[in-house]
């Protein structure tokens, strides 16, 4: 089995769990491939230092990897998933961070996690991605989000005019703080702080959400992920944030944005009883009564 590690960076108390899964993976004779950030935070034991290969950038992952663990939060499996792109690779996201939604396996699941991993008694779910076009290039080679796409007023900037399009024809002029257009992934995030509905990940759909409407009868609408959704905006600044996930790039008041589905999508692997309603009871406290 071939598995590669990534992580932003641990703190140090989190070696322990870092050592422990290393050390469950090697004892499997797994080929690991680790982040090389990751491998010269920590001064790994001799016998498995050795058996470590660093790893830099996309392009020394390949589709032979069997998964790709993520350690640390919800952030950091975003960062995966810039990582994997097109290559089919599963994902499983170990939580050393806070909430940990998407990365939702504990530190005290290691043993299990790997042994599920060996076995393959895992679940795979398929996520959906939001691609993004515009006429200026942006974020390089991974204009592609799992949660988000969101347009942003800068700063201290007044609010902008956001007018909407579904394949062309007018939907909606917002007047608002900025816009979100969520994946049913990313519906459990920024989308559902600024009061947008929660969807199955594999409800086939996207949700538009404003942020701070200056409207009282303005609310978020879902629409299918065959549409493209574009944008033209209006500000009395030059510029307004531009957003994909937890990325972003400061972009020029007249660009031309259009978001849609993405060609191909990520693979997020799941124990078996994790599942979608059991995280929302456990991680966002759902239907939580006191009283009971």
């Amino acid at each position: 089995m071939k598995v590669a590690i990534y992580s932003r960076g641990l703190d140090f108390e989190q070696e322990n769990p870092l050592l422990l899964l290393l050390e469950e993976l090697t004892r499997y004779d797994t080929t690991v491939l680790i982040f090389h950030q990751l491998l010269s935070q920590f001064t790994l034991p001799r016998h498995l230092h050795e058996k470590m290969t660093p790893f830099m950038t996309s392009d020394d992952l390949d589709e032979q990897i069997d998964c790709l663990i993520s350690i640390g939060g919800d952030g950091t499996l975003l960062d995966t998933v810039a990582l994997v792109r097109n290559k089919n690779i599963p994902i499983l996201g170990i939580n050393f961070g806070r909430l940990g939604f998407l990365a939702s396996i504990s530190k005290d699941e290691l043993a299990s996690a790997v042994d599920s991993l060996i076995n393959h008694t895992y679940l795979i779910d398929k996520r959906s991605l939001m691609h993004l076009d515009s006429n200026e290039p942006l974020f390089g080679d991974t204009p592609f989000a799992l949660n988000e796409f969101a347009i942003h007023k800068r700063d201290i900037s007044p609010m902008v005019k956001i007018h909407t399009y579904l394949n062309g024809e007018f939907l909606n002029t917002y007047w608002a703080d900025g816009l979100i257009v969520s994946t049913p992934t990313g519906s459990t995030g920024y989308n559902m702080s600024c009061n947008g509905p929660i969807m199955f990940p594999d409800s086939a759909c996207m949700v538009i959400t404003p942020v701070a409407p200056h409207n009282l009868n303005v609310r978020s609408i879902i629409v299918p992920d065959s549409n493209v959704i574009s944008f033209e905006v209006e500000s009395r600044a030059d510029q307004f944030i531009c957003a994909l996930d937890a990325r972003r790039e400061i972009v020029n008041k007249n660009i031309q944005l259009a978001v849609k589905k993405e060609k191909f999508g990520v693979n997020l692997i799941r124990l078996n009883e994790n599942s979608f309603l059991s995280t929302l009871r456990t991680k966002l406290t759902w239907g939580l009564d006191k009283r009971n």
